[in-house]
């Protein structure tokens, strides 16, 4: 494996999209809805850094299987608890790939009306995109290496590591 974001770097990124979110939502409530399991580390941060009102709730998507590369379907195996209708929505994702799985996800959550929805992910891959998709906050974008640790896995493993490694 080799560093590809330290974890000093991780946690620098994690605060300014807080701070930078919490600012564009001054006097409002947002509802977090995390991508499991990827996001968890991810979100968990964020949530602990960003100074307005927010809720919180889970999705459950699966496009990878135990590969390295994107099956280019899209399975929900979670959905939401919390009615989204009316709400202030900011998706959390680990890392946009393909953009496959976001676009589907961000279609069915827009049928539910939400006020906005919004994406924010710590890693972006532009040069994968197979649909258009545009994120609405970045922490990184990266060369198209298969990246683990802080919440990304390859088959399960390496989820709990501080930094964020690509695989050779």
């Amino acid at each position: 494996m080799k560093l590809i974001l330290s974890e000093k770097k991780v946690q620098q990124k994690v605060v300014a999209l807080a701070r930078q979110i919490s600012k564009d939502y001054s006097g409002k409530e947002v509802l977090l809805i995390g991508v499991l399991k990827g996001a968890f580390i991810f979100m968990a941060d964020l949530a602990r850094r960003m100074t307005i009102p927010l809720q919180i709730d889970f999705v459950r998507l699966a496009s990878y299987g135990t590969g390295t590369q994107s099956s280019g379907k899209v399975k929900f195996t979670k959905d939401l608890e919390t009615t989204i209708r009316g709400k202030d929505v900011i998706v959390v994702e680990d890392i946009i790939d393909t953009g496959i799985t976001l676009r589907q996800l961000v279609k069915r959550l827009k049928a539910r009306r939400p006020r906005s929805l919004k994406v924010v992910a710590l890693l972006d891959k532009p040069g994968r995109r197979e649909v258009i998709f545009q994120p609405d906050y970045v922490g990184f974008p990266i060369e198209n290496h298969f990246v683990v640790g802080y919440g990304l896995d390859c088959s399960e493993e390496y989820r709990n590591l501080r930094g964020i490694y690509a695989l050779k």
